[in-house]
């Protein structure tokens, strides 16, 4: 299977826009805008657009512009947009672009000078907006659009200082809100946006299924996960070769990220490790004194490679390579970057073939936004490549495929957009060098511990809590009281220590009032784990009740496409992202969230047929229409209805 290579995501229209800027600008109208798009797609430019509308049309007075890191402020340099149609440029003043060295204390104070002044636009840190805010009056940002870049970075969770400050700007002030990432999702247990708040939001998602598709050069993105035993970089002698020398190709522009010095596959000396690599590659012959470029001849082809190590801390060696890095205007300017906390997030190589990961990353947010920098549109390839490179599991082939094919879900549902949460996928290493690896026992993974909870007293409860929970639950959700208190009209303390006892004496009058408590609780908190996550944090359980999250799960289906015998271990290899796969997971996420009827599905099915018989295309679920994205959902809640009675015979 191939891409469509319709080059249809970066064709421009009259006004300079691609395709996903277009859908963009569309909604430039509303109040909150939630943009999930992916690396590389043109977010950037699309909050231009949408800043100047609002400027010169909506009413809005100021822009303020926060991005996670200085160096991604360069993205909202000043820009020529009249040029390719649009009718105006994006012109910020250079005074107040923020993302530059100096003192916080300094930008918190051009912050409120921005302000008071006549000036549009102010660009600056998530950190300097942060500070700002402290005892900030949220009025004083009425009539201003606050754009948040990388809004990953913002969370549900009440310690999270710049979801609170976003918050408090939606409550206390008119400001219009535009959040932008390429990944909506953190990697851990916590939504970024609550369900509630991102109800809120007019949302506009552009993943990497309508990116990848519509590009003209790339046409797949493939996934591998490889495991060695002892150290990634010492050569093997059945096979003359180290793990990472077998897996690394040269004739691919590659990103090596080395592990981190934390992590068991690490020497523990960053330094050293890249030494490691470059003997794995071949023989440092000299370094550029004016651009910091390492040239090494290769071990295997004697051809000089141009390798850039941005693990180097010295700030004159390391300002020499990054602007060398800046420059890059052809594949052959430079064959391979050597990494660790560097080129991820926000970093641009358009040439990049491969992306070699070495260690176990824990964060999906981070694998992400690796697989992100060679996912750019670029002549020299047609294929992308992830590749994690990790430590031999103490576990058995078919446990680790199948968290493999855990942790490729969860990629893929990201990719697309979607709030997941990662799967359990923490290996040990068969490696008898470390001593701090974790050796006691798991507990029974089905049992789960609550304090203070009340186990019954007679078998009368005990057979109830066996056998008669679901119909007890049924009748209690029956109630006339409890259909009135459900939609909120009662707080849920009310409802779980009133109603629910209330029930269970009616339907069980010979019970102990110990015995009705024991019900109770086990009604309640059946009810409450049936509908939530549980998860494992270290030696810990949770239960996490993310409505909004993609329970891994539910996506029935097989990513591996074949384990391969590979040195002492062995590599898994997912299948290639092809529209395809992407299109089935897309189908298989939505399709455990829709809520609706048979009978619904039946009224808007000539509905469908005519809205493609209007338009041509069938209607799409991203829709900011509502009515099209019902029909929407319809149209895969009848498809799926069909798959499943053909698989039944």
């Amino acid at each position: 299977m191939e891409y469509a290579q319709t080059g249809q995501s970066k064709k421009t229209n009259e006004m300079g826009m691609r395709e996903m800027q277009a859908k963009v600008y569309e909604a430039r109208t509303a109040k909150y805008l939630l943009l999930k798009a992916p690396p590389a797609s043109g977010k950037s430019r699309a909050l231009m657009f949408i800043a100047l509308d609002k400027l010169i049309n909506q009413g809005i007075k100021k822009v303020i512009v926060a991005v996670p890191e200085r160096s991604i402020g360069n993205s909202f340099s000043p820009t020529e947009l009249k040029k390719y149609g649009f009718y105006a440029n994006w012109e910020p003043n250079q005074k107040y672009n923020l993302c530059t060295p100096g003192s916080d204390a300094g930008k918190v104070k051009a912050f409120h000078q921005f302000l008071q002044s006549d000036e549009k636009v102010l660009i600056c840190t998530h950190a300097t907006l942060r500070f700002a805010f402290e005892g900030l009056d949220e009025k004083k940002l009425n009539d201003c659009l606050i754009t948040i870049d990388e809004f990953h970075h913002v969370s549900a969770d009440g310690d999270n200082k710049l979801g609170n400050v976003m918050r408090n700007i939606m409550a206390n002030s008119n400001a219009h809100i535009v959040a932008m990432t390429g990944s909506y999702f953190r990697g851990d247990s916590v939504p970024v946006l609550l369900p509630e708040d991102e109800e809120k939001f007019v949302k506009v998602t552009y993943n990497y299924y309508d990116q990848l598709n519509g590009y003209e050069y790339l046409k797949s993105l493939g996934i591998g996960y490889h495991f060695y035993q002892g150290r990634y970089y010492k050569v093997q002698p059945e096979r003359n070769m180290s793990a990472l020398e077998e897996i690394l190709d040269e004739d691919l522009k590659t990103i090596i990220h080395i592990p981190s010095v934390n992590s068991a596959e690490s020497s523990k000396e960053k330094y050293e490790e890249v030494n490691h690599v470059i003997d794995c590659i071949g023989d440092l012959e000299y370094q550029d004194s004016e651009t910091g470029v390492l040239f090494v001849k290769s071990k295997r082809s004697r051809r000089i490679l141009k390798i850039a190590d941005l693990v180097n801390d010295n700030q004159k060696e390391r300002e020499k390579i990054v602007a060398y890095l800046r420059g890059v205007s052809s594949p052959d300017d430079i064959d391979m970057i050597i990494a660790l906390g560097m080129a991820k997030e926000g970093f641009d190589w358009p040439f990049c073939q491969h992306a070699l990961t070495i260690g176990y990353r824990g964060s999906l947010t981070e694998i992400i936004q690796i697989i992100g920098r060679a996912t750019r549109d670029s002549s020299n390839k047609k294929h992308a490549q992830f590749t994690n490179l990790i430590a031999q599991p103490d576990a058995v082939d078919d446990d680790v495929k199948l968290a493999v094919n855990n942790m490729l879900k969860a990629i893929t549902a990201s990719l697309l957009m979607e709030q997941v949460l990662a799967p359990n996928f923490k290996f040990k290493p068969m490696d008898n060098d470390n001593d701090d690896l974790d050796n006691e026992e798991e507990d029974d993974k089905a049992t789960i511990k609550i304090r203070g909870f009340k186990t019954p007293t007679s078998q009368r409860a005990k057979d109830i809590i066996e056998s008669d929970l679901n119909d007890l639950k049924a009748r209690i959700l029956q109630d006339d009281t409890m259909l009135k208190a459900l939609p909120g009209n009662l707080e849920p303390e009310v409802i779980n220590t009133v109603l629910i006892p209330k029930i269970i004496r009616e339907v069980y009058p010979d019970l102990s009032e110990d015995d009705v408590e024991a019900v109770r609780q086990y009604v309640v908190v059946d009810s409450v784990i049936k509908n939530s996550t549980v998860e494992e944090q270290g030696s810990k359980k949770f239960i996490k009740m993310a409505g909004s999250f993609v329970n891994i799960d539910d996506i029935n289906i097989e990513l591996i496409d074949r384990v391969n015998p590979f040195q002492k271990a062995f590599e898994i290899l997912s299948k290639s992202v092809t529209t395809s796969v992407l299109r089935a997971i897309q189908d298989t996420i939505n399709i455990t969230k829709i809520e609706m009827t048979e009978q619904e599905a039946i009224i808007l099915w000539p509905k469908i047929n005519a809205w493609v018989k209007e338009t041509g295309e069938k209607p799409n679920i991203q829709s900011t229409n509502p009515i099209e994205q019902r029909l929407a959902q319809a149209l895969l809640f009848i498809q799926d209805a069909k798959r499943k009675k053909m698989q039944n015979g």
